[in-house]
C-alpha cells in the first residue's frame, strides 16, 4: 500500500486547478490488476427496476432514470441523509434539501438547507416526505444504547453553536434540539483539513458508546452518544496524499469497523477498515466513482457527482445499500428554475458471505491447512452456488489481486460449507486481524467475505495522554482509557532527541490499571539536563504489546 500511496502523491502533485469542481487524478497503475471484488465499489449492484421516466429535469446523461428510486421532485434539491429501518418494516429516511428556485441555486444549501423525514415500505423507494424538521444540513440518524434517536446536522460554522443534534424517543418525534460538546483533549483540530465539524459520521461500539469520524479524519468517542465527544487520535486516518477529503462515513459490522472517505474534487473515494476504530488499513482500489448507477439492462444514470454516501446495514451490520446525494451538473451550474438539480439515490450492495476461521491457533510455518466455514443463509446455499476453484483466502492486499491461498478441498456440513485452503501464500502477518475470501459463484458473480482471526482481541483498552504540562524539570500528564475494558498496568515513556538527532528515553513512569473511561494524573521526572530557554521536542508514548500507541508530540521549554 505504501507504494500505491506514493504513486497517488506524485500523480496529485502533477495536477492543477484545485479551485475547480473536478480535477483529474491519475490512479495507480497497479490498481488495473485488481480482480472483481478488489475494489469496494465492485460490491455495488444494479438498481432495482422502477418507474422509468424521460419527462424529468436533468442533463441528457441522467435521462431516462428511475424517478421512484430514493427521493426526488421538481421543487426541492435533495441532498444527503441516511435510512434507518423500524421494527415494523418501515424505512425512515432523514435527509436534507432546499428549494430548487432558491436564488443561490445549488449553493443555496449554505443558508437554506432544511431537514426532512420520509418513509417507504422498502429501502429503495419511492419515499414519501411526511414532515419537515427545521433548518439543518448533512443529516445522519443514529439510535443510541438507551433507545433514543439522534439526528446529527449542521447549521453553520461555529461548533459551539452549530454542531447540533435532534433527539427523540420515537422516529416520529417530537424532537428536541441540542448542541454537541466537543473536547479536543489538547489535540490539533484541523488534522486533515476541512471546515470544523461538518460532515461527521457515527457508529456504536459493543458497549453502546459511540465512535465518531470527523471530516478531518480524526476519531472521537462519546460514552453515551450525547455526552461530550473526546478526541482520541493525533493523526488523520485518511490516505496521506493530497486530496480534498469530505463526506466520511463509518459503520461497524460483526467483523470490523469500516469507513469510506471521498476526495470530492478528484471524484475518487477510498475504503478503510479497522479492528478497533483507532488504527486503520487503507485498501487499494476505489470505494466508488462516477458511473456506478446502472440499470439491470446496462443503462447508466450518468450523474456528474456522487457525494454523501451513507450505509444501510442488515442484522449482522453488513452494508446492504449505499445511498448517495447525486447531481447532474457542476454545483455552480445548478441555478434557480433551470433544468439541473439533485436527488438522493439508493444502490443495493453485495453484503458478502458470513465466514469464520475454524483454526484455533495462529498460523505459522507448521500450519498445513486453513479451515474456513461459509455459513448457509436463507437466500444463499454455499454448497451448490460457489465456484470453489475461484476462491482465494488471505490478506486483502493479496486476494484483491487474485493471489492468496488456494482451495485444497471442501466439506459440506449441514447448510454450511467448510473450505480447506493450503496454508501457503496467504500473507497473513501480525498486523492482519480480518483476512478476506474472494471468488465467484457459478453464475460468474463476485462473492466475498471477511473473517476474524480467532486469536486476535478486538476489544482492548485505548490509552492516550492529554497534553503534558512542564514545570520544575517535571512533566505532569493525564492518561485516559477510552477503551471498553479495563487496562493492565503499563509504562509511559517520554522520548527526546540527543545531539545526533537519535530518539532517546528521558523519563518513564508506571501507568496503573485504569477502568474503562477512567483516568489518572502522572508525574514524570526527566533524566535530562535542559538548557534554560531552549526548545525541546518530545514524544509521549504509552507502551502496548497489541495496539499501536497514540503518540503525543509537544515542545517543552525550561524557564
Amino acid at each position: 500500500m505504501k507504494k500505491i500511496i506514493a504513486a497517488i502523491a506524485i500523480a496529485l502533485f502533477l495536477t492543477t486547478g484545485v479551485s475547480a469542481q473536478i480535477q483529474y487524478r491519475p490512479l495507480p497503475a497497479e490498481w488495473e490488476n485488481l480482480i472483481p471484488g478488489g475494489n469496494f465499489m465492485d460490491r455495488i449492484l444494479p438498481m432495482p427496476n422502477g418507474k422509468l421516466s424521460k419527462n424529468v429535469w436533468g442533463d441528457k446523461g441522467v435521462i431516462p432514470r428511475f424517478v421512484d428510486n430514493g427521493v426526488e421532485d421538481d421543487t426541492i434539491s435533495w441532498w444527503g441523509g441516511n435510512i434507518i429501518k423500524e421494527s415494523e418494516n418501515k424505512y425512515h429516511f432523514f435527509l436534507c434539501g432546499w428549494d430548487e428556485d432558491n436564488p443561490g441555486g445549488h449553493m443555496g444549501y449554505k443558508d437554506y438547507s432544511m431537514m426532512y423525514h420520509a418513509v417507504s415500505d422498502n429501502s429503495i423507494g419511492p419515499f414519501k416526505v411526511i414532515k419537515g424538521l427545521g433548518g439543518g444540513h448533512n443529516t445522519e440518524i443514529l439510535q443510541l444504547k438507551n433507545g433514543k434517536y439522534i439526528i446529527y446536522h449542521v447549521t453553520g460554522h461555529e461548533v459551539e453553536k452549530h454542531c447540533n443534534y435532534l433527539i427523540s424517543d420515537s422516529l416520529n418525534g417530537p424532537w428536541e434540539k441540542h448542541t454537541f460538546t466537543m473536547d479536543n483533549r489538547d489535540r490539533e483540530l484541523r488534522l486533515g483539513g476541512g471546515n470544523w465539524f461538518h460532515n461527521l459520521s457515527f457508529t456504536k461500539r459493543e458497549d453502546g458508546s459511540v465512535l465518531m469520524l470527523s471530516r478531518q479524519g480524526s476519531i472521537w468517542v462519546s460514552k453515551t452518544g450525547t455526552s461530550p465527544y473526546e478526541l482520541i487520535t493525533t493523526k488523520c486516518i485518511y490516505p496521506m496524499v493530497a486530496g480534498k477529503y469530505e463526506d466520511p462515513v463509518i459503520w461497524k459490522d460483526h467483523i470490523q469497523y469500516n469507513a469510506i472517505v471521498n476526495d470530492w474534487i478528484g471524484r475518487t473515494a477510498f475504503y478503510l477498515r479497522s479492528k478497533d476504530g483507532i488504527n486503520w488499513i487503507i485498501e487499494d482500489g476505489r470505494a466508488y466513482a462516477t458511473g456506478v448507477a446502472v440499470h439491470k439492462d446496462g443503462t447508466k444514470e450518468d450523474w456528474y457527482k456522487y457525494e454523501r454516501i451513507r450505509i444501510l446495514q442488515d442484522g449482522y451490520g453488513r452494508a446492504i445499500q449505499a445511498n448517495f446525494a447525486v447531481i447532474d451538473a457542476n454545483k455552480h451550474e445548478d441555478l434557480p428554475n433551470d433544468n439541473h438539480s439533485s436527488k438522493n439515490i439508493g444502490l443495493p450492495l453485495n453484503p458478502g458471505m458470513l465466514i469464520t476461521i475454524e483454526n484455533k491457533l495462529p498460523f505459522n510455518v507448521k500450519t498445513k491447512e486453513i479451515k474456513v466455514r461459509i455459513k448457509g443463509e436463507e437466500n444463499f446455499n454455499p454448497i451448490t452456488e460457489i465456484d470453489v476453484e475461484t476462491l482465494r483466502f488471505g490478506a486483502s492486499s493479496e486476494v484483491n489481486y487474485g493471489r492468496g491461498a488456494i482451495v485444497k478441498k471442501v466439506v459440506p456440513e449441514g447448510n454450511d460449507l467448510i473450505v480447506i485452503f493450503e496454508a501457503k501464500n496467504h500473507c497473513i502477518d501480525e498486523d492482519e486481524f480480518a483476512p478476506k475470501m474472494l471468488g465467484k459463484n457459478k453464475k460468474g458473480e463476485m462473492i466475498f467475505g471477511y473473517a476474524r482471526l480467532p486469536w486476535v482481541n478486538f476489544i482492548e483498552p485505548i490509552l492516550s495522554a492529554r497534553k503534558p504540562l512542564f514545570k520544575n524539570e517535571q512533566l505532569t500528564v493525564v492518561v485516559e482509557n477510552h477503551g471498553q475494558i479495563a487496562s493492565k498496568q503499563t509504562f509511559l515513556t517520554v522520548y527526546g532527541y540527543g545531539e545526533n538527532g537519535v530518539e532517546e528515553a528521558w523519563g518513564e513512569v508506571k501507568v496503573p490499571a485504569l477502568k474503562a473511561y477512567g483516568k489518572e494524573e502522572l508525574e514524570i521526572k526527566l533524566d535530562k539536563n535542559l538548557a534554560k530557554g531552549k526548545e525541546y521536542p518530545v514524544v509521549v508514548k504509552i507502551m502496548s504489546r497489541t495496539v499501536k500507541p497514540i503518540l503525543f508530540n509537544i515542545t517543552i521549554i525550561k524557564k
